[in-house]
């Protein structure tokens, strides 16, 4: 992603999300974000798109073999979770207080 600015998402580091697309779509269990890459677009959720890394004996790691992880997925494919509903939700960013704060569309329950 080669902008001049740097983009905004809606889902941040800790939220429950659903995947929406993809070989671990699944819209009723909710997963935590592990991590946001946002010079990708792209975000590593627990639990979905497994990968299996070879690694070679290290100091480290004198054993080595096979290990299972997550790989990035597009920030696209995953919505947020709304609790109170129960499945995927939008987010609008209104102000509370002089502050910005997410809400979910669908409860219109501000996310913390």
């Amino acid at each position: 992603m080669n902008t001049r600015f740097k983009p905004k998402f809606n889902i941040k580091k800790g939220d429950r999300v659903v995947v929406i697309s993809g070989e671990d779509k699944d819209l009723k269990k909710p997963r935590v974000v592990l991590e946001i890459l946002p010079e990708n677009a792209r975000v590593l959720v627990e639990g979905v798109n497994i990968v299996t890394k070879h690694s070679k004996p290290t100091s480290a790691n004198t054993k080595g073999g096979i290990v299972k992880k997550e790989a990035p997925i597009a920030i696209s494919n995953v919505m947020l979770w709304d609790a109170k509903t129960g499945g995927p939700t939008k987010i609008t960013r209104t102000r509370v207080d002089g502050k910005l704060v997410r809400t979910a569309k669908k409860s219109g329950e501000v996310i913390k």
